[in-house]
């Protein structure tokens, strides 16, 4: 174990070094300038004089790798600096929109798991029925409807005509009802099918046979064989596509104006807030990083084959 968080230590500052630099040339090299964002030039007259001080009292007239160098150093004392647009501190600024985001990311998967898990093993329990022709459809249907044209569907219901949920705004757990739903459904039908696929494959194994010559019934067949036997592939997506779900979140946090960390980067973005912008992508770094080594770690829970090989892996070290 010690192994294992030791070389998982060492991949974790790695990747943190790789992906705070890229992040930070792609974000310093994109097109604009946070200084006329700062002196607001469509509301006050500024001179060139005036900008470039600005510009050299920031740093930005220093080389790319100076400027990181200093951002880095800060990073270790975990500082990330202030918003160059509102002042604030920018890990307060994302500890404040952090809950809200949260509360999308799993009310969403509540709604998948609730969605996908029945409906895909429906399918492959009744493989060929009319509720596999209905769980394929939906799952289609799914794929192919964008998650922004759903939220602007379900605010013309819900929130329109039929007035039932709020539009937009964060209000209690009321307001995360509709904006969930929407980011849930739309990240389903890739669950649905894999799910599918995966029990299907399950079933057709020799240790589901020999389970049935055992006497036990299907139901326990299914759940504590067949349906722990089909999750390592359903969950290695999920680690896979949680980048889809962090973008799927910014997407629905805009359309709803819903106050996260998605929109606030949205909003940094267009004023080239290069301190919350960085800020961001380190947070969201760190939880894919995270979310991806708990899905391995997971492995060893749901792959007896996988504890066994490492057993005589040590052994034979």
């Amino acid at each position: 174990m010690f192994r294992i968080l030791s070389r998982r230590l060492i991949e974790v500052v790695i990747f943190l070094l790789v992906i705070t630099f890229i992040s930070f040339l792609f974000v310093r090299l994109a097109p604009g300038d946070p200084v006329l964002s700062m002196l607001r030039v469509d509301d006050v007259s500024v001179t060139n004089e005036q900008v470039e001080a600005l510009r050299e009292q920031l740093g930005f007239n220093d080389p790319l790798l100076v400027q990181y160098g200093r951002w880095l150093a800060d990073f270790v004392r975990l500082d990330f600096g202030n918003s160059y647009i509102t002042n604030q501190p920018v890990m307060e600024m994302i500890l404040s929109g952090l809950p809200a985001t949260l509360e999308l990311s799993f009310g969403a998967l509540i709604v998948m798991l609730s969605v996908a898990i029945p409906l895909g093993s429906l399918a492959a329990l009744y493989r060929g029925s009319w509720i596999d022709q209905v769980s394929r459809g939906v799952s289609l249907l799914g794929a192919a409807i964008p998650s922004f044209w759903l939220a602007l569907i379900f605010i013309d219901l819900f929130a329109v005509r039929w007035g039932i949920l709020p539009p937009m705004g964060r209000d209690g757990i009321i307001s995360a009802v509709l904006p969930s739903i929407t980011l849930g459904l739309a990240i389903t039908s890739v669950y649905v099918r894999l799910l599918r696929s995966s029990l299907l494959d399950s079933l057709s194994n020799e240790f589901i046979r020999a389970a049935r010559s055992r006497g036990l019934s299907e139901m326990r067949i299914f759940f504590a064989h067949a349906f722990r036997h089909s999750l390592p592939p359903v969950i290695t997506v999920f680690g896979i596509s949680l980048g889809s779900l962090i973008g799927g979140v910014v997407v629905i946090e805009v359309i709803f104006a819903y106050p996260g960390i998605g929109k606030m980067v949205v909003d940094s973005i267009r004023s080239r807030d290069y301190a919350v912008i960085q800020g961001y992508i380190f947070v969201m770094a760190i939880i894919v990083f995270f979310v991806n080594s708990a899905v391995d770690l997971s492995y060893r829970y749901l792959n007896p084959e996988l504890r066994i090989k490492e057993r005589k892996n040590s052994t034979w070290s």
